[in-house]
């Protein structure tokens, strides 16, 4: 399946991809080397949507099933530049491993899921049936699982593997993400004369310091604790010169558990303002999910609520073994886990319910570090798995 010649392609292409910046919304020049590595490659149809995914399709000519491979194209900001001891952008090769910002997340993945599906196709393409579709998406670090909607309502596959890394095990779930913010009201005065005003920063502790004896978050034996932590917290006016604050903001970091909903999240915060407002009627406040927007690099708005559901599947699920048995095939050894972080899965498993597991290059302990790197042989690996997983599927 890899030879020697394919492995190079593979190792300068992903080269290439970390030397392209792609800031979140600013993925124009990754999605065109995209778009010419899926013609250059040969696939049947290529595709742009509104918010600038790029979509290759693989058509084996018979009726069968369709698997999507999806990996991000942005990246996060590569930071202080004096701290990193290679060029961000340079896609250097040193000891093995490529450096580079988004090498690890995800760019190493999404080089070697390219050219899986078209060597699978180059080399089985009598044999299998059915659809192969690979999608490079934007904005996942920011709104993960919204761009991938257009991709999942499109083409309606029946899996999905997310080429996050995975230090080449099987990630069959992961904890869901929401950002709920909770405000707080008073009533401004002089704060020489503080008793003629309602301070919303006292009215905030006394919400925080019940929030703290009062919950106990939810619990799943794989994917652990559901997690509450209050991220920033700021108050009106600001500055707030000689001005009893009239208003304070807190931002938490929710970490959901499967099957939690918005309503489920926001509920805890309803019922401790009842017990609030119960011993102090002056107490006012409210929760809500942060909505999120931003510019896509085709011009088009990208806009949301900052929710995104966890997900898992059973051990037994038939895509997983699938995947554990094709891996095995290809000379592989993954163990089944599931992700810490949050991923574009939050839609597809859990939002629209399809079959999704997680493999990719790299580690998860790599993402958004200084020096990020992706080992080439990982690289080369993850390439040989996305081949063997997609064939046991379209077999």
């Amino acid at each position: 399946m890899l030879n020697q010649e394919r492995a190079d392609f593979v190792i300068r292409l992903a080269q290439k991809m970390v030397q392209c910046s792609s800031l979140s919304g600013q993925e124009g020049d990754l999605a065109r080397l995209v778009r010419q590595t899926m013609e250059h490659l040969g696939y049947d149809e290529i595709g742009t949507d509104r918010y600038g995914n790029v979509i290759g399709k693989i058509d084996f000519g018979r009726p069968g099933k369709t698997i999507l491979l999806e990996g991000h194209m942005d990246h996060v900001d590569p930071g202080d530049l004096s701290k990193w001891t290679v060029d961000p952008y340079g896609g250097v090769i040193q000891d093995g491993k490529l450096y580079g910002r988004g090498a690890s997340d995800m760019k190493g993945s999404l080089a070697a899921m390219l050219a899986a599906a078209a060597y699978l196709k180059a080399d089985k393409c009598d044999e299998l049936s059915g659809t192969l579709i690979v999608a490079a998406t934007v904005h996942e670090e920011c709104f993960e699982g919204v761009a991938s909607r257009e991709v999942g309502e499109a083409y309606k596959p029946d899996f999905v593997v997310i080429g996050e890394a995975s230090s080449l095990d099987v990630k069959r779930g992961q904890r869901g993400r929401a950002e709920v913010v909770v405000e707080t009201y008073g009533k401004s005065a002089h704060s020489s004369n503080p008793e003629k005003g309602i301070n919303a920063i006292k009215q905030m502790m006394s919400l925080l310091a019940r929030l703290n004896e009062r919950y106990i978050p939810p619990y799943d034996a794989v994917l652990g604790h559901g997690i509450l932590e209050v991220t920033d917290i700021i108050s009106h006016p600001y500055p707030g010169a000689s001005v009893v604050p009239d208003r304070c903001r807190v931002t938490f970091d929710r970490r959901l558990l499967v099957g939690e909903t918005e309503e489920d999240v926001l509920r805890v915060f309803h019922k401790l303002f009842e017990e609030l407002r119960r011993q102090d009627p002056s107490f006012q406040a409210r929760a809500f999910i942060a909505t999120g927007e931003a510019s896509c690099y085709t011009g088009e708005t990208i806009r949301a609520p900052r929710f995104a559901p966890g997900w898992l599947l059973d051990d037994d699920h038939p895509f997983v073994t699938k995947a554990m048995a094709a891996l095995e095939s290809a000379g592989l050894s993954p163990k089944l886990s599931h992700y810490a972080f949050c991923t574009n899965g939050s839609y597809y498993a859990g939002k629209a319910g399809i079959p999704t597991i997680g493999f990719g290059a790299s580690h998860e302990y790599l993402a958004h570090v200084i020096d990020e790197y992706v080992e080439v042989g990982q690289l080369i690996s993850a390439c040989k798995g996305y081949y063997a997983i997609c064939q046991g599927v379209l077999i």
